[in-house]
């Protein structure tokens, strides 16, 4: 059986870490991409204690407020169009606005003086380059927003956060600051400011500002290179486990799976696990990749290396060195959770936390812990 454990008191305990490195913030706490791969309905009852939540489409944040989420609804990439642009404001969801389009749905549309859409998330492209107004854009826009009766949040995004020396970051944080402070002098003294991901809720805790948006590090994940999850005293949200269904003796130099890339070197014991890249694990892994057999007597965890190729529906493990005394027959295998962490397959895989965690598929069962 291949399931996947999604673990909400884990979150909750996440979101508490993030809260103690950024007190003095209130926290819109991402949910998007189906919560990272962990499932929205799972996950809102353990952000009770968010400010808010951020979500990418408004298909996501209908979703939340169908499921009952009752406080901000931040929609990061803002309104495609303008009748969306009206929708969020029916179903009172605060939005990015980021280019002009949309300056000119909110101009002309505007929300009652109570409705959240009223509050509006001012985008300021400070050297990601990808979305949001260039300093002379932004300072225009928000005059013209506060004229029509806006509340402004001024915000941007880290390209490099996760590098606490990348020198960009000092750059962002400049342009960011002296953005803010001249909104705050020119426009409204009220103007509040969102700068921190996840990664620069860890690495710059003196530019936290009025609001932090973490997201990958809720799930379990460490957002920085240099501090592991266990560093930052993160729990695995998810556990991703499969059972064994076959075991065999591979002959020496003999080759198993998919193009004959892993030949025994010596007569090697084997399992066949019943999971691969059609249920979310990644079909790229290095020779390092690893997995946990777990003996269902004692609980002990003991870790195999996996061997040739990710098929679509299984993989193959070396059990050589898990003792003759363990049933291995219809154990457990952890492939990622408390050990591997995640971010150890994302290193086997060449890949990020983010990515594996949004690829699960829905093949596997999915449990509540």
């Amino acid at each position: 059986m291949r399931t996947i454990t999604i673990k909400p008191k884990a979150i909750t305990h996440n979101l508490n870490q993030v809260k103690k490195l950024a007190p003095q913030s209130k926290v819109l706490a991402m949910v998007k991409s189906n919560a990272y791969g962990h499932g929205v309905a799972a996950v809102l009852p353990a952000l009770t204690q968010a400010d808010g939540i951020g979500v990418a489409t408004f298909a996501e944040a209908l979703e939340a407020r169908q499921l009952g989420w009752n406080k901000t609804i931040g929609l990061v990439e803002g309104a495609f169009t303008a009748d969306e642009w009206q929708q969020a404001i029916e179903q009172d969801v605060s939005c990015v606005i980021h280019h002009l389009p949309q300056l000119e749905w909110a101009l002309d549309n505007v929300p009652p003086a109570d409705s959240a859409t009223h509050v509006v998330w001012l985008k300021y492209n400070t050297g990601m380059n990808r979305l949001g107004f260039n300093a002379e854009g932004v300072m225009a826009a928000a005059k013209r927003l506060h004229e029509a009766g806006y509340q402004l949040i001024l915000t941007t995004h880290f390209a490099n956060a996760d590098n606490h020396d990348h020198p960009l970051n000092a750059l962002q944080i400049q342009r960011f600051t002296d953005v803010l402070i001249a909104l705050r002098e020119a426009v409204s003294a009220d103007i509040k400011g969102s700068l921190c991901n996840s990664a620069g809720t860890v690495n710059f805790s003196e530019y936290h500002y009025d609001w932090v948006r973490p997201g990958i590090i809720l799930y379990g994940s460490s957002p920085v290179i240099d501090k592991t999850a266990q560093d930052l005293d993160l729990q695995p949200a998810m556990d991703f486990s499969a059972q064994i269904i076959a075991l065999q003796t591979v002959k020496a130099n003999d080759a198993i799976g998919y193009g004959s890339r892993w030949v025994a070197q010596q007569d090697t014991k084997t399992a066949l696990v019943s999971v691969g890249y059609g249920d979310g694990y990644p079909r790229v892994v290095s020779d390092d990749a690893y997995v946990s057999v777990i003996d269902s007597t004692t609980n002990q965890r003991y870790p195999c290396a996996v061997i040739g190729r990710v098929a679509m529906d299984m993989i193959v493990i070396d059990v050589s060195t898990v003792p003759d005394d363990v049933a291995l027959l219809n154990s457990q295998v952890m492939l990622w959770g408390d050990t591997p962490r995640i971010d150890e397959v994302a290193v086997h895989a060449d890949t990020i936390s983010y990515e594996l965690l949004c690829r699960v598929t829905m093949r596997p069962k999915r449990l509540q812990a």
